[in-house]
């Protein structure tokens, strides 16, 4: 309590209401601080303690807003304090959101952090001579940019990154830090994210308008009357991304971001729906069923990288699909062996910090012996028990073309190509081409044809022609008869539906395109796609090439198959 006035002067009400607080205020602290204790895998362990969390949380935050003028006069309540509360609520549905894959919560994360800002609670900390709170408040902004970038509110993000520069500049000026190389580094980090789309879609007025990628109603190809397609459904997600010298911020590389969010659905603001995390007012149900389930491992050991997997293929509900997406260096055989099986022809880099010098190379002690730090193909053998669908970009993906089914699950492998075009390759700090035809395929095929901007107009036409593409691209698939059942069998899910269709047109498209021309700047699929009824199909060629017409550059394609088959 403040020196104010002498304990005994204070009502017993007021004493009462300080009490309280600082009750509450003490076990919000143990219970958030006892969230980093929780397991950070399964779906079951965190769900009670985090409702008990939040349940402290929105006492406190009530609280504090009910009793403000005693907390001031009585407790010396300071704005920052405030400011606390309000940003361990945003991390706590950021953390949810991480945890349950809804995207909604983000929006609730967001509501608080930008109360701070407008509110500006922590306005006044820059008057206390107490480096440790000027830390909570750059922490707060870096937190908000990672929430802003999920939601796509790049111009908020750009206006967050300067009010943070200048806050770092302030601190650092002020007093003599050791983190102040840090703090620089998460700038330039978010900068370099910022400026990763290689094409930038503008207005009439020459603003950049921001475009969402995530599945929104409609996005998907319906599927014809009477087709016969599987009934399973994608449960459960791990995005690994592990590439040297790839943009990042916070934990999140740039092809985990355009990842995560190509298996989402566009987030509905919870305001109106529910009243905390997990419970729905009035029996309302959301009308569509929920995102698939994600870990996202950045950096991951193979031992952290098997036990995510392994806690997401026990807990797999029964008719569910799991999903595995590698962004990772690719790691070589050095060797050939007289027996070629899954461990021999490498895979892709799992994290040590011992081993990997200049990025690329990995020594070993023993040429015979297999490389350690490293996902081979047959690691992924005992998940093959329960149906599983992997995405490897990579150098190396096609190490993962010699897969054996050998339990007869649904099993389907997308692999990037192994290398680009040089004019590509430069690129490869901004993203995966690969990946970015998964997320957003106008996009990459912009990028192919060297445009890096494009009016919102002719932007938008070219969307409402690519749905048209993309519904022909379906058909062809569930029509072909010498197509292998695994891809019928995940088609009926709409974010595996929409992953199969889009790697089509990425594969179609570098085929026809003139500086794609070695067999190794195409992606491949474990089992195979027939050619002739999917990605050399002359009507999927076709709509390419209207495409390429639309926008003027038709010139880098070639206009038949006769060309150069």
């Amino acid at each position: 309590m403040s020196a104010g006035g002498a304990e005994e002067d204070i009502p017993l009400g007021e004493r009462k209401t300080v009490t309280d607080f600082c009750y509450l205020l003490d076990k919000s602290k143990q219970l958030f601080n006892g969230l980093r204790d929780l397991p950070q895998y399964g779906h079951k362990q965190w769900q009670s303690y985090f409702g008990r969390t939040f349940d402290v949380y929105t006492k406190l935050w009530k609280f504090q807003q009910q009793h403000r003028q005693v907390l001031d006069n009585r407790y010396g309540l300071k704005r920052w304090q405030i400011g606390e509360i309000a940003s361990k609520i945003g991390q706590l549905y950021y953390h949810y959101y991480l945890r349950t894959s809804e995207t909604s919560y983000l929006n609730e994360a967001f509501s608080f952090y930008s109360a701070i800002r407008q509110r500006s609670y922590y306005s006044q900390v820059n008057k206390e001579d107490r480096p440790e709170l000027v830390v909570k408040k750059l922490r707060y902004y870096a937190r908000y940019i990672v929430v802003c970038l999920l939601l796509n509110k790049m111009d908020l993000v750009k206006e967050l990154v300067k009010d943070l520069s200048d806050e770092i500049e302030d601190y650092t000026h002020r007093f003599n830090t050791e983190d102040q190389l840090e703090w620089n580094l998460v700038l330039q980090e978010v900068a370099a994210f910022i400026e990763a789309d290689p094409v930038m879609v503008l207005n009439d007025d020459n603003a950049v308008v921001i475009t969402s990628n995530r599945l929104t109603e409609g996005g998907v190809p319906q599927l014809e009357q009477g087709m016969i397609v599987g009934q399973l459904t994608l449960a459960d997600a791990l995005i690994i991304g592990n590439c040297n010298n790839q943009v990042k911020f916070s934990e999140l590389t740039i092809d985990m971001f355009r990842m995560l969010q190509a298996l989402e659905r566009e987030p509905v603001n919870l305001a109106t729906q529910m009243n905390k995390p997990g419970t729905l007012e009035s029996g309302e149900k959301p009308t569509k069923r929920e995102n698939p389930h994600k870990y996202l491992l950045y950096k991951p050991t193979f031992s952290q990288l098997y036990t995510f997997l392994s806690a997401s293929f026990k807990e797999l509900p029964a008719n569910s699909v799991l999903l595995i997406y590698l962004s990772a260096t690719g790691i070589f055989p050095t060797g050939r062996s007289d027996y070629e099986g899954p461990y021999d022809f490498g895979g892709v880099l799992t994290n040590s910090n011992r081993d990997v010098l200049n990025g690329e190379t990995v020594h070993k002690r023993n040429q015979s012996h297999k490389e350690m730090h490293c996902l081979h193909p047959g690691d992924l053998y005992p998940f093959t028990r329960k149906p599983l669908f992997v995405i490897v970009d990579s150098s190396n993906s096609v190490a993962y073309k010699n897969f054996t089914n050998l339990f007869g699950q649904p099993l389907v492998c997308l692999l990037s190509p192994t290398a680009y075009p040089k004019s590509m390759q430069d690129q490869s700090q901004r993203g995966s081409l690969f990946t970015l035809f998964l997320y957003n395929p106008l996009m990459a095929f912009l990028h192919t044809c060297g445009l890096s901007s494009m009016r919102r107009g002719l932007w938008d036409k070219c969307q409402d022609y690519l749905r048209k593409v993309y519904r022909d691209v379906g058909q062809l698939i569930t029509r072909a008869r010498s197509i292998d059942q695994a891809f019928l069998q995940f088609f009926g899910d709409e974010f595996l539906r929409l992953l199969l269709i889009r790697f089509v047109f990425c594969s179609a498209t570098l085929r026809l395109h003139k500086i794609f021309r070695e067999t190794r700047n195409y992606p491949e699929t474990y089992p195979q796609l027939p050619k002739e009824d999917t990605i050399e199909n002359p009507l999927v060629q076709k709509h390419i090439l209207e495409l390429a017409s639309m926008l003027d550059v038709q010139n880098l394609f070639f206009n038949s198959t006769i060309d150069d088959y």
